[in-house]
């Protein structure tokens, strides 16, 4: 049954911002891609875009370009300090305005907030003062007024730069703890000049920004400006500090734009790129108070997943445009499906950050594990039907599966997917049952609605054998058979009781009181089972075979998670390899030290040991047909893989 269009009227209302029409109130914000080379836009950066303003978002803003040679807070920001950057940025202000879509781009100095640079030395960062950021431990240097006049005018010739190469407006960026923010802030604005003092003195750097912005460009270039309505740090901004300011600020701009968070401390980044533990929309009252108070459109940015969630914020007159930036990540069609009464197929965010703001952390351009054609546009861009139609057998109902079996069908293949069990989902299934995962069920639900669209045929309850693709005659098997809790070798005496992940979270054991949980993934299974026992009232303390608790998980989810853990409690011991145990004790080894470590008086040890292969099919099938080994059953690994994969194999038929 397909939702009414009508559902979404004040969504895909227009708005006029300095004259020009925004098609509907839907945005996709600026956040850095790592697609950049050279600091310079390219044919992927354009692809990427192209493809969302093909799905229809009203709004891109293109993410930061840097104004001053001391602006490059990584080494693939993009640069808007030269011409040589015009001819890119009018490539990507020419795709998107061929979908009637609006763009703007950020303008951004980030003070002291200096992730890395392009060589490995560490940058000479300029802040209002002499202030230490916490997060990346960087002690900047205050600026002088000669480099601040250098940086008001390269906040000038950088919009120029780009209001000559068509781009509609500008968002300056004041928010996250940026350079901006940092004069505005009374905690890190320590001057003794002009900068400093009242709000009107911490807001004159804004004010000869804009005003020289606006002098550079033409009377109909758009410039708002994006702030965190809070900080969400003991040293950040407040609520109050940041509506003050725009109050002020907002007869010189044509918008504003907020959300929340602070990139220099470990907790208010989370913030940036808010994990699913934070509930959807969760900015909207601070919307409401700032909506309230301003002449002027509001924009509001935090977790916003759904078109229903943008829609509400809007009807209730709380925002005037929703940033749904990681929405479209996931499904670039997201406007398009809702305006035309198909928001129920609509690929749901679920917000686990390990493909999106993940992969920047680590330097690669962007992804997303539901749809790994993001950031892929140039290869995966353009599904292609097949010119030889042939029958699929795809074995194995999890991710790696599902995705196989809907991309081949989509492409014209006749397509049968064999799940063993009554559910799909494989490990989806597992993940979305820890404490505050619930959301991770989505990957399985979206993937099972392509499934669907798809025409794919699906058998369940029905394990897949040597003759059963013999009687089957498929022209090709995809074997898709996932992944089983891996036991190490350990020592092992007495009648302590042992259990893995998978038997607690399907509570298929009862469970003593003390309890260790042992992790060696150090992602986010073994805090996840250590807080689900915890809450259910075991004592529990967590091992952990790495530096850290979620070592491996993306930043702001591992620290989130972090933070949880503190506030239940829960010991955790880093450097932990299990070594054994016996009628009541845990035997770990410091894995740098070498040294025995001893957990006394245990009822309990879980086993958050990684995966192991099932592969008895693929086995079997050696020399019968034409196969192929995808996801876990191939290596385990994450379901990031195991959905690029399914694509992969799929694209390829």
């Amino acid at each position: 049954m397909s939702s009414s269009p009508t559902a979404f009227t004040h969504l895909f209302e227009p708005l006029q911002l300095r004259g020009k029409r925004l098609k509907n109130r839907i945005m996709s914000t600026g956040h850095d891609t790592s697609m950049p080379t050279d600091n310079r836009v390219n044919d992927q950066l354009v692809a990427y875009h192209q493809a969302r303003a093909e799905g229809g978002v009203g709004l891109i803003v293109l993410q930061v370009a840097g104004v001053h040679d001391s602006a490059r807070y990584t080494s693939h920001v993009l640069m808007a300090t030269d011409d040589a950057c015009i001819d890119g940025y009018r490539r990507l202000a020419e795709v998107c305005h061929a979908q009637d879509t609006l763009v703007l781009s950020q303008v951004f100095h980030p003070g002291r907030e200096i992730m890395e640079s392009s060589d490995g030395l560490l940058a000479v960062a300029y802040s209002a003062s002499c202030v230490p950021n916490e997060r990346f431990r960087v002690m900047p240097r205050a600026l002088d007024q000669a480099m601040i006049d250098e940086i008001i005018a390269g906040y000038a010739s950088a919009s120029r730069r780009l209001h000559q190469a068509g781009i509609d407006g500008v968002e300056v960026v004041a928010s996250h703890g940026y350079l901006p923010a940092q004069f505005l802030n009374p905690r890190v604005n320590r001057r003794t000049d002009a900068y400093n003092g009242d709000l009107d003195q911490r807001l004159r750097f804004l004010h000869e920004v804009i005003a020289a912005i606006r002098a550079a460009t033409g009377a109909d270039f758009i410039i708002g400006l994006r702030i965190s309505a809070d900080e969400r740090d003991a040293e950040g901004l407040t609520e109050d500090e940041s509506l003050a300011a725009v109050e002020r600020l907002q007869g010189e701009l044509d918008y504003v734009h907020i959300v929340a968070g602070t990139s220099a401390s470990l907790g208010g980044a989370v913030h940036i790129v808010p994990p699913m533990a934070i509930e959807p929309a969760y900015l909207a009252k601070e919307a409401t108070t700032f909506k309230a108070r301003l002449s002027i459109p509001l924009f509001v940015t935090g977790r916003i997943n759904q078109p229903q969630e943008a829609e509400l914020i809007i009807a209730r007159g709380q925002a005037d445009v929703c940033g749904m930036t990681r929405a479209l990540i996931c499904d670039p069609q997201m406007p398009n499906k809702t305006v035309n009464g198909h928001a129920e197929d609509v690929r749901a965010c679920i917000a686990c950050n390990q493909a999106c703001i993940g992969h920047f952390h680590r330097g690669l351009p962007i992804s997303c594990i539901q749809h790994p054609e993001t950031g892929r546009e140039l290869h995966y861009g353009q599904l292609l039907a097949t010119t030889a139609r042939k029958r699929i057998m795809v074995v194995g109902g999890g991710p790696a599966g599902m995705k196989a079996a809907a991309v081949a069908a989509q492409r014209g293949h006749e397509v049968t997917l064999f799940e063993a069990g009554s559910q799909l989902g494989g490990q989806v299934l597992l993940a979305q049952l820890l404490p505050r995962r619930s959301e991770f069920g989505g990957a399985s639900t979206n993937l099972q609605r392509e499934l669907e669209l798809a025409g794919v045929r699906v058998v369940r309850n029905t394990r897949v054998d040597r003759a059963l693709v013999e009687r089957e005659r498929p022209d090709k098997v995809i074997v898709a058979t996932g992944a089983e809790p891996y036991w190490p070798a350990f020592e092992r005496g007495g009648e302590l009781q042992v259990v893995d992940a998978w038997q607690v979270l399907r509570d298929e054991v009862p469970i003593g009181r003390s309890v260790v949980v042992v992790d060696w993934r150090c992602d986010w299974i073994g805090p996840g089972i250590a807080e689900r026992l915890v809450r259910a009232g075991h004592s529990v303390q967590l091992a952990v075979n790495g530096t850290h608790c979620g070592e491996n998980l993306p930043f702001y989810v591992r620290d989130q998670l972090a933070g949880e853990l503190h506030k239940l409690g829960i010991p955790i011991t880093p450097y932990a390899r299990l070594y054994g145990c016996d009628d009541n004790t845990v035997y770990l080894q410091h894995t740098a030290s070498g040294e025995p470590m001893l957990f006394e008086e245990v009822d309990t040890l879980v086993l958050c040991q990684g995966h192991q292969p099932v592969d008895t099919l693929g086995e079997q099938l050696q020399g019968l047909v034409d196969f192929q080994r995808i996801g876990d059953c191939l290596a385990p690994r994450t379901v990031e893989e195991a959905i690029y994969e399914g694509l992969k194999v799929a694209w390829n038929l």
